[in-house]
């Protein structure tokens, strides 16, 4: 669809990937992936339970829902630069909030405006921004990008751990909110201004970006990305008691539930080698299909499979987290590329916000059954790639 050999991109991709990866692992590990090590330390500061500190990050990750349209709109007119800009900035003021709160209404304000940082600079809006810059090209950007904010649970919860340690929990929040100001806003501020290279391209050649419509592929898109949404936030929150509710001992589910990160890198550096070669729809569906397998695998065997399930979970989850930014670009192409996206997770960030509490509940129940459902889940996003077919080559 790029017909135009004049103009070229304003950034190189290698350089969009390096300063994205650093800045996306900073976002990351300074908010989804802070309550693990923060939360019950959290809570007993500002005098609650650690239930509230899950609660109030909760109705962050809710806040994304309802902002991520309207702003992926913002990305296709103006370029992502604003969006993550302002993003390091929102997400240094939460922080310090966070870092000074006193009691439990003020730890439920700093983490709403987190969650409004996290709605400005999370991967949606990455991807939206590389689309913008390299149009169909993006892909290689988004597996990039993804490969190197693989490591931010890897790098965040021991730094965070430290902190707290040497110090305590708000000393770590502070910290986070620093490095936001000092290195993620300096490399945002470094990125490409205004309207993104396609969408100028687009609005100069007299076509505007279509609005998303609910289409076939686009429901079927949804469901499948509300369904493996709903697996990785819960096992993300859940994974080393679940492990143990299936006789796992307590040192064998730490030692597994370490396997994720490397496991989730690993089939990232399989993508990248394979980008060129692989359309993102066969990827998706290997991606989601490794779930099922895995939850076979537990519930047949039990705790001997507990390594084989945290690999494949982690593989299936690293290669679905690329297939979400990819896919919609393959089967839509790049106009309104970041709105679509926005929409098209929706039904994810919801589901995805409320799902482990919901599955906490399952969990004291029955271990097999959170299992069970979890697995008919991933079998309904296959499901979903299964009956989408590749578009006709543009």
């Amino acid at each position: 669809m790029d017909s135009s050999p004049q103009a070229s991109p304003p950034i190189s991709i290698p350089r969009a990937v390096a300063t994205l990866g650093v800045t996306q692992t900073i976002a990351f590990a300074c908010s989804f992936y802070l309550p693990a090590p923060l939360a019950k330390d959290m809570a007993a500061g500002v005098g609650v339970g650690p239930s509230v500190a899950f609660l109030a990050f909760s109705g962050a990750m809710l806040i994304q829902p309802g902002l991520a349209p309207w702003i992926g709109r913002i990305v296709d007119q103006r370029g992502a630069r604003g969006p993550l800009a302002a993003s390091s900035v929102i997400l240094a003021v939460g922080l310090v909030g966070l870092g000074a709160a006193q009691n439990a209404w003020q730890l439920v304000l700093a983490w709403l405006v987190i969650g409004l940082g996290m709605a400005a600079g999370l991967y949606d809006v990455a991807f939206a921004g590389l689309v913008g810059w390299f149009g169909q090209d993006a892909r290689r950007g988004l597996t990039g990008v993804t490969l190197i904010a693989g490591f931010a649970s890897t790098v965040g919860w021991p730094l965070t751990a430290w902190i707290q340690h040497s110090f305590d929990w708000r000393a770590a929040c502070f910290a986070w909110a620093a490095l936001n100001l000092a290195i993620a806003l300096p490399l945002h501020l470094s990125l490409p201004r205004g309207a993104s290279f396609h969408a100028a391209r687009a609005d100069a050649d007299g076509g505007a970006a279509p609005s998303p419509r609910l289409t076939r592929e686009a429901v079927l898109l949804a469901t499948a990305f509300a369904a493996m949404s709903i697996i990785g936030a819960t096992l993300s929150a859940h994974l080393p008691l679940l492990l143990a509710a299936f006789g796992v001992t307590t040192a064998a589910a730490i030692a597994a539930g370490a396997l994720v990160g490397p496991s989730q890198v690993a089939a990232r550096v399989a993508e990248f080698a394979l980008v060129r070669s692989i359309h993102p729809l066969v990827s998706g569906r290997a991606a989601v299909a490794m779930f099922p397998i895995a939850a076979a695998l537990i519930l047949t065997l039990g705790a001997p499979a507990a390594a084989p399930f945290v690999v494949l979970y982690g593989c299936g989850n690293g290669l679905f987290t690329i297939v979400r930014g990819s896919l919609p670009l393959a089967m839509f192409g790049p106009q309104g590329y970041g709105a679509r996206l926005g929409v098209l997770n929706v039904p994810a960030r919801i589901l995805g916000a409320v799902s482990p509490f919901v599955f906490a509940l399952v969990l004291e129940r029955s271990a097999p059954l959170m299992v069970a459902i979890l697995g008919a889940l991933g079998l309904s996003a296959l499901a979903c790639l299964l009956a989408l077919r590749r578009p006709e080559a543009a």
